[in-house]
């Protein structure tokens, strides 16, 4: 994050644009060869002095106050090899005593960890839960991303490995990023360069949407500057015009040539560059927070300045606040950090993670850490790593630091940019080994991901990179000349699933090296997630896809191992555990289980539950406390969470606290939206508590009763409330009558909802065939009423259009009065039976989408009562009659379903033949007798008088023993 160049608040510019020297100082004879160049240039390019000199020779002076500083300044560009190399050779010549270095300040004590990690990773500063800034804004989230081939890493590494060295990080805190961010939009994410194919690789999310600090952003903020570099440069992005024209001519120059070569780009496009007055605030005051915090260590340590490293961005670098230097005036008032509470970490982090953190090309990291390994072995610079790096070669004995090479005084800083600027580009010669090597690579890596490349396609581009490079200008083809060439000779055409040769050519340049935080740094809450799943032997930490086999019953210890992996599943991303086999429901475990493990690419995440607590219970009991008592729970939302925190941790205590809370969400809802998920989750846990505890708990009943009262109250407004749907109104219907029993036991009042029912005025067919449902299920209508309503309304030629729609409003019944099945059979039969083709087939596309859309997860219980209607036999369907059309047998008062209960013993047949029954029944009640002979039959034929007179008992019976 860096800034534009123009002055700060409250100040008036000089003359020339710079606060620069004046021209008598002391420090203006080095460069006056340098401006009277650039004086000339200006006067021939701008037919004569101006604007363009003022800003020529500001930079000039940028470059000489900084040169001229006491404190020597560094200037990097982020992930620079070549800023790497200067820095390993400077530190190795300087051997500084203090090192400052523009970072977090608040991240200094995770610094000691990366030797413990894989590079690259992130120094990660996450805050979840924040008091100061707006809610919306949660989780905060800053990273750091650093790699091997970056100058700052050389920096971390060289003070902590080396003896009385202090390493001091001077940049504004992790809270001050987001306090500054308040004042304009700083934090709106850049857009992520997207791949040539369109598809973001996975791994370039491994920063999530955090707000990356970069150390030495350097690219202009100047549009049309961008573009006519890159148009004259004859390149396609940013990347490679800075590999190109800095990377390559900075990779061999000396360190005075390096420092004023940075200095005066990072002054060009502080310079050049729109004025956004809330990014130049914010830059400045980076600025001034920096050289604050920088003379309040001198003064508290009396460290001498020669004896000291500033390492900062080459934009920083050539700042003109007046903080500005060891002896910069204006004090600057640095404020008070929030009451937000921040945890700090390592994630990993990848190439890719960082092109997209920062807007940078893709590929371009890979090519930088590539460059980085070739500077190493051509200048034979010996680089800082820190001691146990995943890598590093074994330390040797210590030495006895050399002595500080004193820095030259200010009046001795030579000028170097004069030679350097007027020397022509060096024209490296092509190097035919490399160039081959690359070529016969990626021709065997494309044949591996199954392309047909062959040894024409090497050659092709092999001499293609050579001609590309000549049309650019260029005598030796750079990495993204052979990028150009391979894509052109050997991705002929795209195939999905297949990686593209864009990235084939990123991977065997280098890579896109992924990160990874050891399991010292990893903190406590990751530790223990391992330490629990080490009886799977499996290595967790290692990117991928692990199968895991978990038999419980064989070893009853990985019963612990399912516990911490349900947790996970419920806490991690998706795919990070994913159960193949085996469920965990209320009431059931299963005792094998298979499982998809991927810790290892997920650790981000696992690293961020670290950052809510010490254990996955406790992250996970959090969790649930905030997603039940935050201000959008539902009632539906707090059950879940009831039943997760049943399923995942056991024990009553917060499962009867979250079931209390779901009890005042439910008074407080005034809508029926959940009312479905409710029904469903009440369900389960009744279910769950009837069979796993000796008594209901209290708050169960406390909700049954007033959910009961609840939609009660508020059904006859759901019959004609336009925003509710028919399937809520049903689930509404559903409680009440599948929690009748319980409820009228607790001492809930049964009047109360056939008065709702009796107050309900529907309008539209579903919910007017939904009402006479919930009549038939209160006794107000008959069936034979319902039937007979369903004909008239094939009777009627005005209603039929609309038959659909109430038959989809009898499919919503069956969740509250499951027994309506056969009536909703029947009533689709009559209509297939009475309509006439002409209105039967425009009719049927509407019928099929209805029941399609409202009520899919109900055509089961139709189809398995329709199975028992209809004949099971293509030969019976001829000579088969419903059973809603067979005369009842006369005198039965039973309806088409009940026989006539006289004949002798035909009727108490049943009896007879299992009279086991009425003598269980018979002995409960106290009475005694004896049964007549089954041949004798009644003495009296009156003796069924009460079977036919209330014949529901009997149908019931028969339903139960045939299995109806």
């Amino acid at each position: 994050m860096t800034g534009s160049p123009t002055n700060g608040p409250g100040r008036t510019p000089s003359t020339n644009g710079s606060a620069g020297p004046s021209a008598n100082s002391p420090g203006q004879a080095s460069f006056t060869a340098l401006r009277e160049q650039l004086h000339e240039a200006a006067t021939s390019f701008a037919d004569g002095p101006g604007a363009l000199e003022g800003i020529l020779l500001g930079m000039v002076d940028d470059v000489d106050r900084a040169v001229r500083e006491p404190l020597e300044i560094f200037p990097v560009c982020h992930h620079s090899p070549a800023s790497a190399l200067a820095m390993a050779r400077r530190l190795r010549e300087k051997q500084p005593k203090v090192v400052y270095l523009e970072l977090c300040e608040d991240m200094a004590p995770l610094l000691d960890e990366l030797r413990n990690c894989r590079l690259p990773v992130a120094v990660q500063a996450f805050a979840s839960d924040v008091d100061g800034f707006p809610a919306e804004w949660a989780p905060l989230s800053v990273v750091a991303p650093i790699t091997e081939a970056s100058a700052e890493y050389q920096a971390i590494a060289y003070a902590l490995d080396t003896p009385g060295v202090e390493l001091v990080l001077v940049d504004r805190s992790s809270d001050h990023v987001f306090q500054w961010d308040s004042r304009h939009g700083e934090r709106t994410p850049q857009e992520p360069s997207a791949p040539a194919d369109g598809v973001p690789e996975p791994e370039a999310a491994l920063h999530g949407e955090a707000v990356g600090v970069e150390i030495g952003d350097l690219r202009p903020r100047f549009a049309e500057l961008e573009e006519h570099l890159l148009r004259h440069g004859k390149v396609r992005h940013w990347s490679e015009w800075w590999h190109q024209y800095v990377e390559v001519p900075l990779g061999d120059s000396d360190h005075d040539a390096y420092r004023q070569v940075m200095f005066l780009v990072g002054s060009l496009f502080r310079r050049l560059a729109p004025g956004d007055g809330d990014r130049v605030r914010v830059d400045e005051d980076r600025e001034r927070y920096m050289w604050t915090r920088i003379r309040e260590h001198l003064a508290a340590g009396g460290a001498d300045p020669e004896d000291c490293l500033y390492v900062c961005g080459a934009f920083h670098a050539a700042s003109r606040v007046e903080e500005f230097g060891v002896a910069g005036s204006g004090p600057f008032t640095i404020s008070p950090r929030s009451a937000t509470t921040w945890q700090h970490g390592l994630i990993p982090s990848s190439h890719a993670a960082i092109e997209a953190q920062f807007g940078l090309a893709p590929g371009s990291v890979s090519i930088a850490a590539t460059q980085w390994a070739k500077n190493l072995k051509r200048t034979r610079v010996q680089p800082y790593r820190l001691t146990g790096q995943d890598g590093a070669k074994k330390p040797r004995a210590t030495k006895k630091a050399a002595p500080a090479v004193a820095a030259p005084p200010p009046e001795a800083a030579e000028d170097r940019l004069s030679g350097f600027l007027r020397r022509p580009p060096v024209l490296d010669t092509l190097d035919e080994a490399e160039l081959l090597g690359w070529s016969v690579d990626i021709v065997r890596a494309a044949r591996r991901s199954g392309y047909l490349a062959s040894t024409a396609d090497a050659i092709a581009v092999f001499e293609t990179s050579i001609l590309l490079a000549g049309m650019r200008d260029r005598a030796k083809p750079t990495p993204y000349d052979f990028q150009d060439a391979a894509i052109t000779c050997i991705e002929k055409d795209a195939v999905p699933g297949r990686r593209d040769v864009r990235r084939l050519v990123e991977i065997m340049m280098g890579g896109d090296r992924i990160g990874r935080v050891g399991y010292d740094a990893l903190p406590p809450l990751a530790r223990d997630v391992h330490d629990r799943l080490a009886p799977l032997e499996l290595k967790l930490q290692q990117r991928g896809v692990q199968r895991a086999l978990l038999d419980m019953n064989s070893r009853p210890e990985l019963g612990a191992c399912s516990d911490v992996l349900w947790m996970l599943r419920r806490l991690m991303p998706h795919g990070a555990a994913r159960p193949i086999m085996g469920e965990r429901k209320l009431g059931e475990q299963s005792i094998q289980e298979s499982w998809d493990l991927a810790l290892g690419t997920h650790q981000r995440a696992l690293i961020e539950l670290g950052y809510e607590g010490v254990s996955i219970e406790q992250v996970l009991e959090q969790r649930l406390r905030r997603d039940a008592y935050g201000p959008r729970a539902t009632t539906a939302g707090v059950l879940a969470a009831v039943e997760d925190a049943t399923l995942y941790l056991g024990g009553r205590r917060l499962a009867d606290e979250l079931g209390a809370r779901a009890l005042e969400v439910l008074a407080a809802e005034r809508a029926v939206d959940g009312a479905p998920e409710v029904l469903r989750r009440v369900r389960g846990l009744l279910a769950y508590y009837r069979t796993a505890e000796p008594v209901l708990p209290p708050w169960v009943e406390s909700f049954v009763k007033a959910g009961y009262a609840h939609y009660c109250t508020l059904l006859p407004t759901a019959f004609t409330d336009e925003d509710a749907t028919v399937g809520q109104v049903a689930a509404m219907l559903g409680f009440l009558f599948s929690m009748e029993s319980l409820a009228l036991s607790l001492g809930c009042d049964r009047a109360q909802l056939e008065l709702a029912v009796a107050q309900s005025r529907p309008t539209d067919p579903e919910r007017t065939a939904l009402l006479w449902a919930a009549q038939v299920q209160l006794g107000a209508l008959s069936r034979a009423e319902l039937r007979e309503r369903c004909g008239e309304l094939l009777a009627n030629p005005m209603v039929v259009p609309a038959y659909p729609r109430y038959l989809s409003g009898f499919v919503h019944a069956l969740v509250p009065v499951p027994g309506l099945a056969d009536v909703v059979v029947e009533a689709v039969s009559n209509a297939f039976g009475r309509l006439p083709d002409p209105v039967l087939l425009p009719w049927l596309p509407s019928l099929i989408t209805t029941l399609r859309a409202g009520a899919a997860d109900l055509a089961p219980l139709l189809i398995r009562e329709a199975g028992r209607v209809f004949p099971a036999r293509l030969a019976a369907l001829d000579a088969w009659v419903p059973p809603w059309r067979e005369a009842p047998e006369e005198g039965a008062p039973g309806g088409d379903r009940m026989r006539a209960a006289g004949g002798g013993g035909r009727a108490a047949a049943l009896l007879f033949a299992h009279p086991g029954t009425l003598d269980a029944v018979a002995e409960l009640l106290g009475c005694d007798g004896a049964w007549a002979a089954a041949d004798e039959g009644p003495a009296d034929p009156a003796g069924a008088v009460l079977t036919a007179r209330h014949p529901d008992t009997a149908i019931a019976w028969e339903s139960l023993l045939t299995g109806a």
